[in-house]
């Protein structure tokens, strides 16, 4: 197939990249570099001349209209997100988001033969039923969707989220939604949480304290490569069309404070966990329910939990954390 990857160059669309033209598609990649990495892995990646990247800025009416109408499948991923950013500019995260998601599929409804339009939207949807109503655990995509209080900075992105659902799912094209739950892995960034538990735990002295928020909340942690293999499989099956699929791992489900332990673990550092405040928003569970997407794809994630952040660790020690050092 011939897919244009909105989001190409950032963390989740380049592993997905990958991923793709490991399975034989061609791939155009947009981005316009605010959050995604313009890096020497990038130019690796694009030097067999078998694959393209374009910078463009979704925010731009027509941005796309140099590209030509043959495209088999469109994979939205770019969107304006992060808690920082959410908290600090609400009203942009929320307009700037539905205004790409309109471009995106102005840009998917002119296609020819086009085969599937994957938007991601977010675990983040699930944020209000939680709150006003309760989740079961793990959560299936099937979940009613309650709003949280509007007036919270946080509800922008996952409004942002919701209307991007409702396009795809008004658009008549054959859509699929995916919902990501914590992917985690190289080259992601520091604006996460387990990059900057091991850039903290780097940091600290044999002995040290570390500072957990929100200790006791519960997560489950998908390495990215299992991430991209499974929405390389979603985009690939019938019968993942007209569809919305959880993104992620059932198990194990941790909480952040031994989230901190194997990190520590991995970096090799004996340290003290002491439990800070709770993190302001944040939901005391999320643990998708994957049986659907392992039915229709019959892919499932592989990566242990200790094995992806050793992996993940030792990107950063490379790339970052010792780059930083020797500078």
């Amino acid at each position: 197939m011939k897919i244009l990857i909105t989001g190409g160059a950032g963390f989740i669309g380049f592993n997905l990249a990958k991923a793709l033209a490991a399975r034989g598609h061609a791939l155009v990649l947009i981005d316009n570099f605010a959050r995604g990495a313009n890096d020497a892995e990038l130019a690796a990646f694009l030097a067999s001349g078998a694959h393209n990247l374009h910078k463009a800025d979704l925010l731009e009416r027509g941005c796309l209209d140099f590209l030509p109408d043959d495209f088999e499948a469109v994979v939205h991923l770019a969107a304006i997100l992060g808690v920082e950013k959410v908290n600090r500019d609400p009203l942009p995260v929320l307009r700037d988001n539905l205004r790409m998601n309109m471009e995106v599929l102005g840009f998917a409804q002119r296609q020819k033969a086009l085969w599937r339009f994957l938007f991601a939207s977010t675990s983040e949807v699930y944020v209000g039923t939680l709150e006003k109503y309760g989740l079961a655990f793990p959560t299936p995509e099937t979940t009613s969707l309650a709003l949280p209080d509007l007036s919270a900075p946080r509800t922008s992105y996952m409004l942002s989220k919701i209307y991007g659902e409702a396009l795809a799912i008004q658009s008549g094209l054959p859509f699929t939604i995916i919902r990501p739950h914590n992917i985690y892995g190289p080259r992601m960034g520091m604006s996460h949480v387990v990059p900057q538990l091991m850039q903290r735990i780097w940091h600290l002295p044999a002995g040290g304290e570390l500072l957990v928020y929100s200790a006791e909340h519960r997560r489950t942690f998908c390495y990215a490569l299992d991430a991209a293999h499974l929405i390389a499989a979603v985009l690939e099956t019938p019968a993942c069309a007209r569809v919305t699929l959880n993104i992620g791992n059932e198990q194990p489900e941790v909480e952040m404070g031994t989230l901190a332990a194997l990190i520590a673990e991995v970096v090799g550092r004996k340290i003290k966990i002491v439990a800070g405040p709770v993190t302001p928003g944040s939901p005391e569970r999320r643990q998708p329910d994957i049986s659907n997407l392992i039915r229709l794809t019959g892919s499932r994630p592989e990566m242990s939990l200790e094995d992806g952040l050793r992996r993940t660790f030792a990107w950063y020690h490379e790339h970052v954390f010792e780059k930083k050092a020797s500078n």
